[in-house]
């Protein structure tokens, strides 16, 4: 950490997240919580005019606020001073076409979830990320929380034993009337399969309790047996999502995402058994990690306290006792791809095995996909094709 503190900051560009973009704010904090990145350029809107606007709240020279993502790509990989990472926060029907530009030029990409829209263009980006050696971070941010760092080593060391049931669930309530006719912003693309993919609740949440259900429990999904709902009348996609899962090597579990369920608000929860006892997070209070060996009393974890472990403890930036969450998970994973760009930029090889990959990406459309196929066909078991 000495070394990386002591390295010039990373020049960041950003394709999306101009005004009014709740998201690519989110990144902009993340990108700078712990100092490793300059933002020096941006295509931040669909328009010449809006960018512009945008780079100059943003404090962005105007020669670097580019028309489109195409333009930005050509013109900062020509220059001497271009950007070494973009960030890309666009709603997800654009991933795929930005990210590919920038990979070709060789620029590493940190991507907001889900990877794609689609399969095909999915397993296409692996296959470009794979051929231009650039890193690719994809951003699940609840990888980055200390007690979920803490589950997962706690795992990976045994002591929960045999994993033998994962249940993970990310109930919200904000869709529960027809919000997108209101001209709500986020409403409104989440919900637009043009610009959103073949998921509604399942690719806006549901990947989240699915990738944090992987990146905890180290199991890999093979199959799946999906029930999707749309409960508000004339909603395109869905807005609620049973998934029963069969994981490689026999452990069994389930996902509920929905977001009509009123009385939540961002309740993401995890609950991991073992042979040998058992884990339970919830996102809502992130700083606590339940721990139950098997016929022994509850014991509760907590951030920087007694119990936390040098998993948890390496991505925690102040003492116990205070919140810390959301936007710091964001900054942990920003600080990780800041770690592994500057190793690259000395010609060593980088640690990415706590950074969510595009291979990861890849499962998470593929889960998405899966689901949608599963429901449509009334239930039946489909095998995740990656």
């Amino acid at each position: 950490m000495d070394q990386i503190a002591k390295a010039a900051r990373i020049r960041l560009g950003m394709v999306g997240g101009g005004r009014d973009a709740f998201i690519g704010g989110v990144h902009r904090i993340a990108s700078r919580i712990d100092d490793h990145y300059e933002l020096v350029a941006g295509a931040f809107s669909s328009t010449a005019e809006k960018s512009l606007a945008s780079a100059d709240d943003l404090g962005v020279a105007s020669d670097r606020a580019y028309p489109d993502y195409k333009t930005m790509a050509l013109a900062e990989a020509q220059r001497d001073d271009g950007i070494e990472a973009v960030s890309i926060v666009t709603p997800n029907h654009l991933h795929a076409a930005v990210a590919e530009e920038f990979l070709k030029q060789g620029i590493h990409v940190i991507c907001d979830k889900p990877l794609t829209s689609t399969l095909q263009e999915a397993k296409a980006l692996v296959e470009t990320a794979q051929q231009s050696g650039a890193l690719f971070v994809l951003t699940h941010n609840y990888t980055g929380y200390p007690m979920v760092r803490q589950a997962r080593s706690m795992i990976k060391d045994g002591l929960l034993g045999n994993i033998r049931l994962v249940q993970a669930e990310y109930a919200q309530d904000w869709l529960s009337t027809k919000l997108e006719d209101t001209g709500q912003k986020q409403a409104g693309w989440r919900t637009d399969p043009t610009r959103s993919g073949l998921g509604g609740c399942i690719g806006d949440i549901g990947t989240h309790a699915f990738n944090l259900a992987s990146f905890v429990s180290g199991l890999q999904l093979n199959s799946l047996c999906a029930d999707l709902d749309t409960f508000v009348e004339g909603r395109q996609l869905d807005d609620n999502a049973h998934v029963m899962l069969r994981f490689q090597g026999g452990a069994k579990g389930m996902i509920w995402s929905s977001q009509v369920a009123p009385g939540n608000e961002n309740a993401l929860r995890l609950r991991v058994y073992g042979s040998d006892g058992g884990l339970e997070w919830s996102q809502e209070d992130p700083n606590y990690l339940w721990f139950t060996p098997l016929g022994e009393p509850k014991r509760l974890l907590t951030r920087s306290g007694s119990g936390a472990n040098d998993a948890a403890n390496e991505v925690s930036r102040i003492p116990a006792g205070h919140p810390e969450g959301y936007l710091e998970g964001f900054a942990n994973l920003y600080t990780g791809a800041a770690i592994a760009i500057n190793a690259r930029r000395v010609g060593e090889t980088p640690d990415m095995s706590l950074l969510p990959s595009v291979q990861d990406g890849l499962s998470g459309v593929a889960f998405v996909t899966a689901a949608v196929t599963s429901s449509s066909n009334g239930g039946t078991w489909e095998q995740l094709d990656i």
